[in-house]
């Protein structure tokens, strides 16, 4: 997210949040308080976000369930909750914590109590550190944290870019907190409320490391519900060590090192909160800059003051701090100019040479295109020329040198790593997939070997030998593999993993890597009883493969003015009073109006024959429900907007000639888009699968709709 965005979200704020980042400062509770400097024996921070803001809710009596991926390992949890940027005080009734089962659902929810009280009450700006709780936390699992709000709740202390799905019960649900089932959970958002931190005891950890930095170590363009941040990559790379550490990412969006603003102070202005008193911290990584370079107007030489004095302070604590340089932003937006890129070569040298931090990642030489270094090479661009993709983020977690993080011990030295990123096949063709394995050592190591992980029926072959007997230092051995889906596989993304084994030091090491390779369709037959029908001057095409179907439409536009699309149907499925439901994948080509969904009408060949509705995901403009009012056969009703998501979930409810348009982004939690009435609906209609370019301004241009599930019930 830009810093403009979250400047514009923080002002909102400000009278708020002032009071209570002077309270945040100053009250931190000596429960939560442990670090290299302060010395508390035992903790370790396993998980951690920096909450930065607030909002009022308007819901009562909820339950909140808060799912987190841990990076260290141990026997016993416990967990911290703040209630930072708020002027009232919030009350949890009910806590559990517990291993997550997927989705919303926990194994055993174990209570949590507060100084022995199953009930808490956090005042303005305080905070509050849970009694620990003996639960075996494997390295690298999931947790799910569950928090009962008897009551109003008057305000949400937040970390608003959670990039993990968040379930609330609906308003006056109850207490939901010791659910092993998630049932109950059926609101979503992907906001972190009240939790700060997860802590474990009894691992294998040596310590916390600290990653401090902007929305890129927030994870901004990383895949949701992934955990694919780079501090979670870096957390994987350190769980394979022999003495393993927690990492604590602790971004936010916007953030700067010169200044900040209400809801996101700098990053000195929160050093204590965010790194010195997390418990165990040993190490920071301290990523920011490119805000203050960027659009914050901050010269090379305020920055360097900036992290000398963030280094100052970690020092002074005991915390050994890693510099990371300002990565390439040329292309996002118009904030690039050559006197900032400049200054931004002379804070990177001042990373690298300056003599001032323990060390440093050089996340610019990771991600930089050799060609133009003041760029992102492409296949780490996001898209935005600003924020990594998923593999970018993996890039910026190897450059960091484990060894001189200081602590984790006995690491492997090598790496495999697959490219593509995100390779395109298509069922029975082979596809040429790269894997390489880098020994980033001292030493050599011997008896590498490399093998593909690949879905059932898949097949690879390499070009060579897939054995490599000696990788000294700082060489690589390729593998080319041409990989061929199976005939039938479906559509969509499947993982292709690759796992490398290796001799270092006498001992059998390994390491792991994996890329989402998405299977594509080819046009074919679509098999009875389903029918076809297109309105549009561009070649329509099909494809079905079990329960997925595809369609290849042009079309000016489906509404008022034009009924240009093509669909795959079920004549007479609509019943007089029923649902018609399908779930849209995703939709690719032509332009943001693009749209693919459901359709129904008295007959869908011929529009004009009256009971015309159709409701549509677009591309970027969100849910569009469409009607015909007047039984011409054109779509002259329009409801909808909002955000476009894919998969989105659709749904038609027909009573008669009443229609109501409903969507979901699970298939669960429904939401209503809107009602109307088409007085020309008679009897049992045609019901079906529809997509239009509405390439008006992109002519001749095509759009592909996936759908994975379509149904018609009385």
């Amino acid at each position: 997210m830009s810093g403009r965005l979250e400047h514009l979200r923080a002002h909102r704020r400000s009278a708020v949040l002032a009071t209570a980042l002077a309270a945040t400062l100053a009250a931190l509770l000596p429960a939560t308080s442990a670090s290299a400097g302060t010395g508390q024996p035992g903790w370790t921070g396993t998980w951690a976000t920096a909450q930065h803001a607030s909002y009022d809710p308007g819901t009562s009596e909820v339950t909140v369930r808060i799912p987190v991926r841990v990076s260290a390992g141990g026997s016993s949890v416990r967990i911290r909750l703040t209630n930072d940027f708020t002027t009232e005080p919030v009350t949890i009734g009910h806590a559990t914590v517990g291993r997550g089962d997927g989705g919303s659902a926990v194994t055993k929810p174990q209570q949590l109590r507060f100084g022995g009280k199953s009930e808490v009450t956090i005042p303005a700006g305080g905070q509050a550190a849970s009694d620990q709780v003996r639960l075996t936390v494997p390295a690298r699992s999931d947790l799910v944290v569950s928090l009962y709000f008897p009551g109003r709740i008057t305000h949400i202390s937040q970390h608003w870019m959670g990039l993990q799905t968040v379930y609330w019960t609906p308003d006056g649900g109850g207490d939901h907190a010791s659910d092993a089932d998630g049932d109950a959970f059926t609101r979503t958002d992907s906001t972190f409320p009240f939790l700060t931190g997860v802590d474990v005891q009894g691992g294998n950890a040596a310590g916390a490391v600290v990653a401090l930095g902007d929305s890129i170590t927030d994870g901004a363009a990383s895949t949701s519900n992934a955990n694919r941040r780079w501090p979670d990559y870096l957390a994987g790379r350190l769980s394979a060590c022999s003495t393993t550490a927690g990492v604590l990412n602790e971004g936010i969006s916007g953030n700067r090192i010169t200044a900040g603003v209400d809801g996101n102070p700098s990053a000195p202005a929160r050093l204590e909160r965010d790194v010195l008193s997390q418990p165990g911290a040993r190490t920071v990584v301290l990523f920011e800059g490119v805000n203050d370079l960027s659009w914050g107007g901050a010269t090379g030489d305020q920055v360097i003051d900036g992290m000398k004095e963030i280094v100052r302070r970690a020092h002074e604590r005991g915390l050994r701090v890693i510099g990371a340089t300002v990565v390439p932003y040329r292309g996002w937006g118009d904030w690039w100019t050559e006197a900032k890129e400049a200054d931004r070569q002379k804070v990177n040298t001042f990373v690298r040479d300056g003599g001032v931090f323990d060390g440093y990642a050089d996340f610019d030489k990771a991600v930089r295109d050799p060609d133009d270094p003041t760029r992102y090479a492409a296949a780490f661009d996001s898209g935005d020329h600003l924020h990594p993709n998923d593999v970018g983020m993996k890039a910026f977690a190897d450059a960091v040198d484990l060894a001189g993080l200081r602590v984790a011990r006995d690491c492997p030295s090598a790496r495999v790593r697959l490219t593509p990123y995100r390779p395109t096949l298509q069922a029975g063709d082979g596809t040429e997939i790269t894997s390489t394995v880098t020994n980033a050592g001292s030493k050599a190591v011997t008896e590498v070997s490399t093998r593909l992980d690949l879905p059932d029926g898949w097949s690879a072959e390499p070009s060579g030998s897939a054995r490599v007997r000696s990788l000294a230092p700082g060489d690589s051995a390729k593998v080319t593999w041409t990989v061929t889906p199976a005939a039938d596989a479906a559509w969509g993304t499947h993982q292709i993993g690759v796992r490398t084994s290796f001799l270092q030091d006498g001992r059998t090491r390994r390491d792991f890597d994996s890329v989402d390779a998405t299977v594509t369709p080819a046009p074919s037959e679509v098999r009875a009883p389903y029918l076809t029908t297109a309105t549009t001057t561009e070649k329509a095409q099909y494809a079905q493969n079990g329960d997925q179907f595809a369609i290849w439409a042009g079309g000016q536009d489906l509404s008022g003015w034009k009924d240009e699309k093509a669909a795959v149907y079920l004549a007479d499925a609509a019943p007089p009073s029923g649902t018609v439901t399908a779930r849209v994948v995703g939709q690719t080509g032509s332009g943001p109006s693009a749209k693919a969904g459901i359709a129904v009408a008295n007959d869908l060949t011929s529009p004009e024959a009256g009971g015309y509705a159709v409701l549509t995901m677009s591309a970027q403009y969100g849910l569009e429900f469409l009607t015909d009012s007047d039984g011409d056969g054109k779509l002259d009703t329009w409801a909808g907007g909002g955000s476009s998501y894919h998969p989105a979930w659709l749904r038609l409810v027909r009573d008669g000639t009443r229609y109501t348009a409903y969507a979901s982004s699970d298939g669960t939690a429904w939401q209503q888009v809107a009602a109307a009435t088409v007085p020309s609906a008679s009897g049992t209609g045609d019901a079906g699968m529809v997509a239009s370019a509405v390439n008006l301004n992109y002519p001749d241009q095509i759009t592909t709709a996936l759908f994975d599930s379509f149904s018609t019930h009385a």
